[in-house]
């Protein structure tokens, strides 16, 4: 039960992390175009990822926690994917760049399945859909905040600026809340994939051989509360880079950039698809700001956060891995 204990308490430590390293995600456009301030946009944040249980299904936590052959895990598999997801979060957060806390996750979780079980041990289905979805989320993102963009653009081409401004200030409130309802239903559900393996794996939890597990209803509330949380501690360092360094945002394009992310987040959540809030909105946001001119996007900036993605699969599988490694040869049973 220690055991147990300790790896919830982990997973919820990853939780947290997650909502202070993705606040940017969701908070970024609203404090670029200084509708909220960055103290009221993370209270404004956490409130809708914490409420965000009320709103979708779990279907991609039991998707998570079935991504693993439950054969295999153990406590031991599940606290070395997680510090390789934690480890690579906070490598991320320290350089301001926006990676995926859910691929770091997926990547650990992989890393340490693989490193004790073979690639066997992976459900291939899964793990396939999961990477389609590195390269479609963000495009899907971008498409919509283009047309989105060109849309506004085309109905209130002839409005004056400054009406825009304060009509879209508003309307950035609405898309912000659904952008952070997004961010809580998507992310928050995979703490709680992870939390259902670790009860599983200890025997508190039954699952039908090809089922999904339950998640119970405790398990929810205490992941979105740990994400609401981590959020509203703020993310600064990324938050500049989101909201700032890629493109400049008027209220209208923050306004797109959220609703196009939201939508994408949406549908994916209701497939039970675990994607990277990090990719949507960088996609909207590209999406957005090349509607102006290419050389509106700050392509090095783009760049340097297309590399961090690249690596984060590997590197928080390779971090978990030698966790794992390390953990065997002190005696800890695996």
């Amino acid at each position: 039960m220690v055991a147990l204990t300790a790896i919830i308490l982990l997973a919820l430590a990853f939780d947290f992390i997650n909502g202070f390293h993705d606040a940017a995600n969701s908070i970024a456009t609203i404090v670029s175009t200084r509708v909220l301030s960055p103290r009221v946009a993370v209270m404004w944040a956490a409130f809708f990822n914490f409420i965000a249980f009320l709103i979708f299904e779990t279907h991609v936590a039991g998707n998570i926690a079935k991504g693993v052959n439950p054969t295999i895990v153990t406590l031991t598999v599940v606290g070395c994917g997680l510090v390789g997801a934690i480890v690579w979060n906070l490598v991320t957060w320290y350089y301001g760049l926006p990676s995926s806390s859910s691929h770091a996750l997926l990547g650990g979780m992989a890393g340490v399945a693989v490193t004790k079980a073979g690639f066997g041990s992976l459900d291939s289905a899964f793990f396939a859909k999961t990477a389609l979805f590195i390269v479609v989320s963000p495009v899907v993102g971008l498409v919509i905040g283009f047309l989105l963009m060109h849309l506004m653009m085309a109905v209130f081409g002839r409005t004056s600026p400054r009406k825009i401004d304060r009509t879209f200030r508003g309307m950035q409130l609405l898309s912000a809340s659904l952008y952070s309802l997004g961010h809580g239903g998507n992310d928050a559900q995979k703490t709680m994939g992870i939390i259902v393996a670790a009860l599983v794996a200890s025997g508190h939890l039954i699952v039908a051989k090809g089922q999904k597990p339950h998640v119970p209803l405790w398990v929810v509330l205490i992941c979105h509360a740990a994400m609401g949380l981590g959020t509203l501690s703020g993310g600064w360092r990324i938050v500049r880079t989101m909201g700032m360094k890629i493109t400049k945002l008027a209220p209208v394009g923050g306004f797109c950039a959220e609703t196009s992310g939201a939508a994408t987040l949406f549908m994916a959540t209701g497939l039970g698809i675990p994607v990277s809030t990090t990719h949507t909105i960088t996609g909207s946001i590209v999406g957005v700001g090349s509607t102006r001119k290419l050389t509106a996007v700050r392509w090095g900036v783009a760049g340097r956060i297309v590399w961090a993605w690249v690596l984060t699969v590997p590197a928080a599988a390779g971090v978990a891995a030698l966790t794992y490694l390390l953990l065997r040869a002190a005696g800890v049973p695996g």
